[in-house]
């Protein structure tokens, strides 16, 4: 019906005073959009009408019923509603979706219960929680986690878990069933996997349960495993790393780096390391656009720490960036030649294994990428570069009280020092 011309918000009185077969009482100002109609029975309805954004044509949400719910109620909820349509997402559309999804819960909680098995269970906290929701407007409803670490929990859990348990009926698997699975990843010297493995399959349950795909009663496998194992003193974290490089390691390194069976690209990125104190992982996913040759930095918009930072590049970086291949023809420094996409960073860490296996890597004790960045922060230290500068190369939070005040970046004394450890280097093997 259509709505009454009114120029004054909607109030409950008015609404009260509304009578079967009257025109619709529509809301003003910030609350457009709100209408309520009264049915032949009296029955008093608020809805919201718009253009919805995935179909381009008008439609209409239901918001509740009057006096369930109270004016200042509908008009919290017409709020949520404009946010989605903002967003791309048809409200009304989202409302039917949301009740299908409500149905077929209903449905999968009437199952029985061992059809869930823990391969299915894993795909429903991945899908339904981790990773981003894509809506048939094209419009994304972000994940639990960013991209990055949405592959990484998807890789973790099929990795391990999947293999070993999947085809089992999640409901039956046992406290000494993921107990045996840990401790048989920690065999295979992955003692961090295993405590990643644990963390997310215990997750997954928490998430199956709280949902009501598995009874709340149920006692979590994974959550019992864990008070077992660290009863038991199973050490599920990395050891703290104490490697670095002496000068007369950084030289042979050097000399040896040029003709080593590393990738042109995973030569550059290990130099680019050792030049600034980066992360491997960080230079992998860099982007030329982010490169600013005139400032002489690196924007790194996505950092383990979640905080941006411009890494200052001393004169023996850029001239390193400025002859790699990908210049003008790629977005990314170190693009992949099969995808196109920027190179990953655990092929750099394959591929050192691979050449230690084969007996071709570098005859000195065992070294990784990441040593490099402990060698870059010890050196510096060495140098009397000040400690809170030796920091901010690294791009670690300052924590405590110190972290709340100081919000210096340190920028030109990061690229004063970082000058001078390029050019430590260079003499090193002059």
């Amino acid at each position: 019906m259509k709505a009454e011309k009114i120029s004054k918000p909607l109030t409950t009185r008015t609404i009260e005073a509304l009578k079967p077969g009257a025109a619709d009482l529509a809301d003003v100002g910030e609350y457009r959009g709100l209408r309520v109609t009264c049915g032949r029975t009296g029955l008093k309805t608020f809805f919201y009408r718009y253009n919805s954004p995935e179909t381009k044509k008008l439609a209409q949400a239901k918001i509740g019923n009057y006096p369930d719910v109270s004016l200042a109620q509908a008009r919290t909820i017409l709020q949520e509603c404009k946010l989605q349509r903002r967003q791309g997402i048809c409200p009304a559309a989202q409302i039917k979706r949301a009740k299908q999804e409500a149905m077929e819960l209903e449905k999968s909680i009437n199952r029985v219960e061992v059809q869930l098995t823990v391969q299915d269970l894993i795909e429903l906290y991945l899908t339904e929680h981790i990773e981003d929701k894509k809506y048939p407007s094209g419009k994304i409803l972000p994940g639990a986690r960013k991209p990055k670490g949405q592959s990484e929990t998807r890789r973790t859990l099929y990795g391990d878990a999947v293999p070993e348990l999947g085809n089992r009926p999640a409901s039956e698997i046992s406290r000494q069933d993921v107990v045996d699975l840990v401790l048989k990843i920690t065999r295979r010297g992955a003692n961090v996997q295993a405590g990643n493995v644990l963390r997310e399959l215990s997750a997954a349950y928490e998430f199956a349960i709280g949902i009501g795909r598995l009874p709340n009663d149920f006692a979590n496998p994974a959550l019992l495993a864990k008070a077992s194992l660290r009863q038991a003193k199973v050490k599920l974290t990395h050891q703290p790393g104490k490697r670095i490089l002496s000068d007369k390691e950084l030289i042979q390194l050097l000399a040896w780096l040029p003709g080593s069976a590393f990738t042109p690209a995973q030569k550059s990125i290990i130099k680019l390391t050792l030049y600034t104190g980066c992360r491997s992982g960080e230079l992998c996913a860099a982007e030329w656009g982010d490169v600013e040759f005139k400032n002489k930095t690196l924007h790194l918009r996505e950092t383990k720490t979640d905080v941006e930072r411009h890494v200052q590049l001393p004169r023996q970086a850029i001239s390193l960036l400025k002859e790699l291949p990908s210049l003008g023809k790629s977005m990314y420094l170190f693009p992949s030649q099969r995808t196109g996409l920027p190179v990953q960073q655990k092929k750099l860490t394959e591929q050192t294994w691979v050449m230690r296996k084969r007996g071709i890597m570098l005859d000195f004790p065992r070294w990784t990428p990441h040593d490099l960045r402990r060698t870059v922060r010890t050196s510096l230290a060495r140098l009397q570069c000040p400690n809170e500068v030796a920091e901010a190369i690294l791009g670690h939070s300052r924590s405590g009280i110190e972290g709340t005040y100081d919000l210096h970046r340190y920028e030109k004394e990061s690229r004063h020092w970082l000058q001078v450890w390029a050019d430590y280097l260079d003499e090193l093997v002059v």
